[in-house]
């Protein structure tokens, strides 16, 4: 199976690659190869045909090249929850989760996460178009970038006032002592119902789940395992970093993921599907509402508990 992820230095993903170098991928008797593409290029992949199944940071991604939910399907949940945080610059002046000192300062996101910080800033009160400047970071969108490690070095460098990321690049401006976490929206930093606008997901197309429906169920069985492995004893995450990451972010991996077990559980629930269709209409990606099932590969419910 072949899969494309977007970033290999990351704690939102982090049960796939854990899945991969465990060797639950492998116990489950699967062939998996996990392959870094630029960003958004994942769902490029799979609709192209060049990743049987596709990481996904932010599952709304997946509407970019299927319009509606028609084509593709979520498998499993690799972790719970809009995943990025706002890191801001060590000496910035203001209380945790204040939206208004955000005015007229300059902050960067990814493409793709940068519409869900656009919708957290809007809930927050703020235009993103004409109360602060969002860029682009030069450099940011080649293969080999893992953006949050990016971004806190552009931090580092005084190019931007802060950056919305995953947890490893706001870990590494912490660690640093050149930055410090502003907003959080998983632990209740957020507007309204911000932190359920998106997930990370494991998804792959109709087609593939028609053609290989056993291997499917042996990478979702995988996730599932390495999960509760991962709850139960987070310091796998070093060995695990060890041979995935730079030994920068190597480093830090511990700690994160002992943070952020709690998230990692695998079920797709209703709710949070409804949550996603809601802020997918929101940005144009979706025309209407869809059902559950048309979002999710319901034959892989029982699998995540078990079953």
């Amino acid at each position: 199976m072949r899969i494309a992820a977007v970033d290999l230095v990351s704690n939102t993903c982090f049960p796939a690659l854990a899945a991969d170098e465990l060797g639950f991928f492998k116990g489950e008797g699967l062939d998996a190869r996990i392959e870094l593409v630029p960003m958004l290029g994942a769902t490029r992949a799979l609709r192209d045909g060049s990743a049987d199944a596709m990481i996904a940071g932010s599952v709304h991604d997946l509407l970019t090249e299927f319009r509606d939910w028609k084509g593709a399907k979520i498998c499993v949940a690799l972790s719970q929850g809009t995943p990025w945080l706002l890191t801001m610059r060590a000496d910035f002046k203001a209380a945790r989760g204040d939206f208004d000192a955000l005015r007229g300062l300059r902050l960067t996101a990814a493409e793709g996460p940068d519409l869900a910080f656009k919708a957290v800033l809007r809930r927050g009160g703020l235009d993103p178009e004409r109360d602060l400047e969002i860029i682009e970071l030069p450099g940011s969108q080649e293969r080999h970038v893992s953006f949050g490690v990016f971004a806190a070095q552009a931090l580092e460098e005084g190019k931007i006032d802060g950056f919305w990321a995953n947890a490893m690049g706001a870990e590494t401006a912490v660690t640093r002592g050149v930055g410090k976490i502003h907003i959080d929206v998983r632990r209740g930093d957020d507007p309204g119902d911000v932190r359920f606008l998106t997930f990370a997901g494991l998804a792959t197309t109709d087609d593939f789940i028609a053609r290989e429906p056993e291997a499917v169920d042996a990478a979702v069985r995988a996730i599932v395992k390495t999960q509760s492995a991962l709850r139960a004893d987070p310091g796998l995450a070093a060995e695990v970093g060890k041979r995935k990451f730079p030994p920068q972010s190597a480093a830090l991996i511990s700690a994160i993921i002992a943070r952020d077990v709690a998230f990692y559980d695998p079920v797709i629930s209703e709710q949070a599907v409804s949550h996603l269709n809601a802020f997918a209409q929101s940005i144009g990606h979706l025309s209407g509402p869809v059902t559950y099932e048309q979002v999710v590969a319901t034959r892989c419910r029982p699998l995540w508990t078990g079953g």
